[in-house]
């Protein structure tokens, strides 16, 4: 042990490793071995090897009394960091807790748990954690940085400026505060001031491609085209990322448009705002408005979270192989439910394919949008049935398995144990809770609502279908999600959107009469060109351009024959 610590100490953490490892052979039940073995493998990027040491630490440390009582705050911690670097943010939570339970003065504990609420997008927890944790020691930059962004987070921007400068102040190189600080300015509309701070995260970090990326946008946004496109020459320098090219794309667009005297050159708005009813379809292919803008919400949820890349099989091989104990509800109700932590571990297994970092983004959204209302009585627990039923529809399969999988999610649920087909109340209770999640336009009041009497009558998979794909009550929205996914990679040529100038992606928009293109994005916000103001729009969708193609080729074939008539 002494070896190891000194080996430790002076940076030789592989060399100290073998050393804590030979400690733990010989003494297997001791805590310390075990604990510095975990933070040389943390180091050294070893994170579930850590997480596995760490583990060994605290059960040696609870079975050993009050001897370590002194040592499991921070065995808690360690272990939390090491969750945190396999992204299990959730269950990091859960130690970060535990220490401050334990050790109710541990300002990191407090700090660290404040971050990882604000990391799973649980706001209101984490400026409570992180003012507590400033309360005990009110010079921690990090902790200033941190509550700062989850303020601005919930819209306190004013508050929000205020902690960013108190951690500049204690720290003025913090990359972090100054970054997020450009990036809250960038939201404020105060562009000069957000390129300002891009400057000087750029200063102490030269290399940041993304502070180079944002500083082109402020600028571009305060007016300085010129200095915006020297900033995103030397971003394409540090990096050759496609983010960049688009950018590229659309300044030059924006640039044409400028010296064509169109959108705001001459002070008019660039873009109108169209009221619903005067937009109007042509074709039955073509998708209405409002819908589409709910199936364009559902599907940038299904990007972040990439559950469209989770095959929907896994669910039902989880529901198979998983060993989930029954428990009961507040009211008596059978039900398999689990803490958030467990879940984020299921979660972890469908989304196998994801980054650590990547992942923490796909458990936010999931905990933001479908755990906020499945853990109705806020006690951190969800009904993992349910969960698996609303996933889903998410996930990748045809449109028949997504439906097949959810309606056996609810059957597997212990309410139906033993039974071949679903209650109507259930299956009616689910479909409402799909579209208060997924249609929040509609939302909790729907859950409120009751469409005649609670139903106990058998309901079979045809019948659970129907009620599905039905386009009032049920959630037949999915039939549009599934032509957003396959028309991901349309792109359409040389079209560019009328409206914000980027290029097509997916289905185009073409309005009958003035013959410009809208991009999906545009169409759902009913936005047009100023300069196109007409009485009524008429738009035509082409999911790619083998279809506009036909559709011309039609027109110039009826064109030809009623010539040729005449």
């Amino acid at each position: 042990m002494a070896i190891g610590r000194v080996l430790y100490e002076h940076y030789l953490f592989k060399e100290g490793l073998v050393s804590f490892k030979r400690a733990c052979e010989l003494t297997p039940f001791d805590v310390k071995p075990h604990f510095r073995a975990g933070n040389c493998l943390y180091v050294l990027g070893r994170h579930n090897e850590a997480k596995a040491e760490f583990l060994l630490a605290l059960e040696a440390a609870e079975a050993g009394g009050n001897q370590w009582a002194y040592l499991l705050p921070q065995i808690h911690v360690n272990l939390g960091i090491a969750l945190e670097g396999e992204g299990m943010v959730l269950s990091a939570c859960e130690h970060y807790r535990e220490a401050a339970i334990l050790c109710p003065t541990h300002f990191r504990a407090l700090k660290l748990l404040g971050s990882a609420l604000f990391g799973v997008g649980e706001y209101k927890a984490a400026v409570k954690a992180l003012e507590e944790a400033i309360f005990m020691k009110n010079d921690y930059a990090d902790a200033h940085c941190d509550l700062a962004s989850a303020l601005h987070a919930m819209g306190d921007d004013e508050n929000a400026i205020k902690e960013f400068q108190k951690a500049i102040d204690l720290k003025p190189g913090h990359v972090d505060a100054l970054y997020n600080l450009g990036g809250l300015y960038m939201d404020m509309g105060r562009y000069q001031r957000a390129s300002e701070m891009y400057t000087r995260v750029l200063s102490v970090w030269p290399n940041h491609w993304r502070a180079q990326l944002n500083k082109a946008v402020s600028l571009l946004g305060a007016g300085e085209t010129e200095e915006a496109k020297k900033a995103l020459k030397e971003a394409l320098k540090m990096t050759n990322r496609v983010e960049l090219h688009d950018a590229i794309s659309h300044l030059k667009q924006l640039q044409k448009r400028k010296l064509r005297g169109n959108g705001s050159g001459n002070g008019e708005a660039a873009f109108i705002t169209v009221e619903p009813s005067k937009f109007k379809v042509v074709g039955q292919k073509t998708t209405l408005r409002p819908e589409l803008a709910v199936a364009l919400d559902i599907r940038a949820f299904q990007r972040i979270t990439r559950l469209n890349r989770c095959d929907v099989e896994l669910i039902k091989k989880e529901m198979s192989e998983g060993d989930v104990p029954v428990s009961y509800s507040g009211i008596g109700i059978p039900e398999k439910s689990i803490r958030k932590a467990s879940l984020e571990v299921i979660i972890c297994k469908l989304l196998n394919f994801l980054k650590p970092e990547t992942f923490v983004g796909s458990v936010k959204a999931i905990n933001q949008k479908i755990l906020s209302v499945l853990d109705e009585s806020d006690f951190g627990r969800v009904d993992l049935g349910m969960f698996f039923a609303v996933l889903a529809p998410l996930c990748g399969g045809s449109s028949d398995r997504r439906k097949q999988i959810a309606y056996e999610s609810l059957l597997w649920r212990p309410v139906n144990e033993g039974s071949t087909q679903i209650k109507k109340s259930d299956a009616q209770r689910y479909i409402k809770l799909l579209r208060a999640i997924y249609i929040p336009s509609h939302g909790i009041s729907e859950m409120l609502e009751i469409h005649g009497e609670a139903d106990d009558s058998l309901v079979s998979v045809t019948e659970f279908v129907a009620m599905f794909d039905d386009q009032e009550w049920g959630f037949g929205i999915i039939s549009t999600l599934l032509k957003l996914e396959n028309g991901d990679r349309s792109r359409h040529g040389r079209h560019i959107c009328a409206t914000c100038r980027y290029p097509i992606i997916g289905s185009r928009f073409k309005e009958m009469k003035s013959h410009l293109s809208l991009c999906s994005q545009c169409y759902s916000e009913g936005k047009v060109p100023a300069s196109c103001k007409l009485d009524e729009y008429r738009f035509k969708e082409y999911a790619n351009e083998t279809e506009a193609v036909k559709d011309k080729c039609l027109w110039f074939g009826s064109k030809g024959s009623s010539a040729g008539g005449s």
